[in-house]
């Protein structure tokens, strides 16, 4: 008999034993993993749906504001947590769904003095009754706590790419402001060399110059100007994709999104599509469940089970055995105002976001018809100045017209167009943030790789 008891045994111990968690060491980095170039980063999209072709981005080409901002969301640094952050919220929802063990307890008396003839046993077994009272609330606030998180991960994916396409219409449309005052300051400067050969000659004075010089010293600063901004775009579109700072690609001329035809439709939809509102969402559920928990909660502490014992006279007894608290003091008030609390403010903070999401659409749609319309005679408006910069050169050249009024023409002229390029990119980056806003443009799943990130 007590060689199957003892098989028995050496069984259930293994058992215990191969459903613990092991230990296996995780080594932190020796150091940074940022790539040189813009093809040694991660450009395949991961498949939308099972069973579907990942879309590969063509780095070899100019990339696109939408390109680039899917190449940060599967690249970036700071999204490299992702996992972690879900993990966790996922082992928080295992121990939710966990049943505290039973509890077993053993005794044992021998006799030392007095009329006994054998040694006491003693045993009972007990279940907290108390935590099957609450499991199904606690379970389902917690699978709501996952899902809020999932939410709260792709609605940061949404503002990293977000951030990326914006950087990448500023460095578009700073370049070509760069290269049109780049391209105003060499024909300036050739006049003034040929002003101040003149001056040097005596066929011309130094207040023939002084305009001449005042343009070019203007241009300088605003190029320099430029040029600083440009470094500082490209060094932070570079920390988001994972690159050194210095690494360079072609970016293609933004294409201005359309305006939404049905706002008001669309911002009736935004709490369906937008990931931070799903998520105040399933956290007010989460709450919700919360304080169904700690309302259940109040049912007193109580534990059910059986004993069975053996006294030193050999009398065997058993039965059942119940132990409970006595809800005089704590009756889980403190839990209860907490959870009240909680939801309270959840429901508080998903009306306030709302509101400010409504009235930020609101604003960005004013905005985005304001450039709109101002665009078009804007550009009527710079095409007219170049042209009578063009005419003013050549009187110039032919003597009819002074150093100082061609300055004019040409400052004028360069203003006028660098006005176009404000109201263009004031344009396109008031479309991005509205397309974010809305909801519209960008993936419904999170794409972010789970596996180590940064590797090609």
């Amino acid at each position: 008999m007590m060689k199957p008891l003892s098989h028995l045994s050496v069984w259930a111990c293994l058992l215990l034993i191969g459903g613990c968690a092991a230990y296996h060491p995780l080594p932190l980095p020796d150091r940074a993993r940022l790539a040189e170039h813009i093809a040694d980063i991660r450009h395949v999209l991961p498949e939308p749906m099972p069973g579907t072709n990942s879309k590969v981005i063509d780095v070899g080409k100019p990339l696109t504001a939408g390109q680039i901002g899917m190449l940060a969301v599967i690249n970036a640094p700071e999204l490299r947590s992702e996992r972690g952050e879900f993990d966790l919220a996922q082992a928080a929802a295992i121990q939710s769904a966990v049943l505290p063990n039973p509890s077993i307890s053993l005794g044992y008396a021998t006799v030392l003095s007095g009329p006994g003839a054998v040694a006491a046993y003693t045993a009972s077994l007990a279940q907290d009754i108390a935590s099957l009272v609450t499991y199904r609330s606690r379970v389902a606030a917690a699978q709501a706590h996952v899902s809020q998180v999932n939410a709260d991960l792709l609605w940061k994916e949404w503002q990293v790419a977000q951030k990326a396409r914006l950087l990448a219409v500023g460095i578009y449309w700073n370049n070509q402001a760069l290269s049109h005052n780049k391209a105003k300051l060499a024909p300036i400067s050739r006049a003034a060399l040929q002003v101040r050969r003149a001056v040097d000659a005596g066929n011309a004075s130094r207040a023939d110059l002084t305009p001449f010089l005042a343009s070019k010293s203007s241009l300088d600063q605003a190029i320099t100007a430029l040029e600083l901004q440009q470094i500082k775009n490209w060094s932070d579109l570079d920390t988001l994709l994972g690159m050194k700072p210095g690494a360079r690609f072609a970016i293609a001329k933004p294409q201005t999104a359309k305006q939404p035809p049905n706002l008001d439709a669309l911002i009736a939809s935004v709490p369906e599509r937008r990931p931070d509102l799903v998520a105040l969402q399933l956290g007010y559920r989460s709450a919700d469940e919360s304080m169904r928990t700690a309302i259940l909660g109040q049912f007193p502490a109580f534990a059910l089970g059986g004993s069975w014992g053996s006294d030193t006279s050999q009398v065997k007894s058993g039965g059942p055995t119940v132990t409970f608290d006595l809800p005089i003091f704590k009756r889980n008030q403190g839990q209860v105002a907490q959870a009240k609390a909680t939801r309270l403010l959840l429901h508080e903070q998903y009306q306030s976001r709302l509101d400010s999401m409504v009235a930020t659409i609101l604003a960005l749609h004013a905005r985005s018809e304001y450039f709109n319309s101002h665009l078009e005679a804007a550009e009527r408006n710079a095409a007219s100045a170049e042209g009578q910069a063009t005419t003013a050169y050549k009187a110039y050249e032919q003597g009819n017209l002074d150093g100082r009024a061609l300055m004019d023409y040409e400052t004028t002229a360069l203003s006028r167009r660098l006005a176009v390029f404000d109201l263009e990119r004031g344009l396109d980056e008031t479309r991005i943030a509205l397309d974010l806003e809305l909801g519209l443009g960008l993936p419904r799943t999170r794409i972010a790789p789970l596996d180590t990130l940064g590797q090609s």
